[in-house]
């Protein structure tokens, strides 16, 4: 079990240069949990995607539910004083703390691309090139 966090799953359904990346991580490790805020922020990706006419409405429908199905079930509620601590104490934002407290409290690995969340959590947090390997 792997925490990913939005970028990651984005990228297992959006073509860009972290996809393969992405599907290696899905290779080697197929149970991904992430916080409820996944859903937003996929959502909002998927809206940029569709405004910059990258995906239709019904396009991005479709990758929604894809998403959901594999996340289904590995969703979690974080603590709010757990991600504060991590956001206080931290230059991440606490969006991204959300992803980074939930993989601390189920111990385990978070995938990310994201440098800062790699630059300050470096014992907790991987690079899908790493990861991947």
């Amino acid at each position: 079990m792997i925490a990913v966090d939005t970028n990651v799953i984005a990228y297992l359904y959006l073509t860009s240069p972290h996809s393969a990346q992405a599907e290696r991580v899905l290779l080697k490790d197929s149970l991904w949990v992430a916080p409820i805020l996944w859903r937003s922020e996929l959502r909002n990706v998927l809206t940029l995607y569709i405004r910059k006419k990258h995906l239709s409405l019904v396009q991005a429908q479709g990758v929604m539910e894809e998403a959901l199905h594999l996340m289904n079930g590995h969703e979690y509620e974080v603590p709010s004083r757990h991600v504060l601590d991590l956001a206080a104490t931290s230059a991440c934002s606490a969006y991204d703390c959300e992803f980074v407290a939930l993989a601390k409290d189920l111990d385990i690995p978070l995938i990310t691309v994201d440098r800062q969340i790699l630059k300050c959590f470096p014992g907790i947090a991987v690079a899908p090139e790493q990861f991947g390997r």
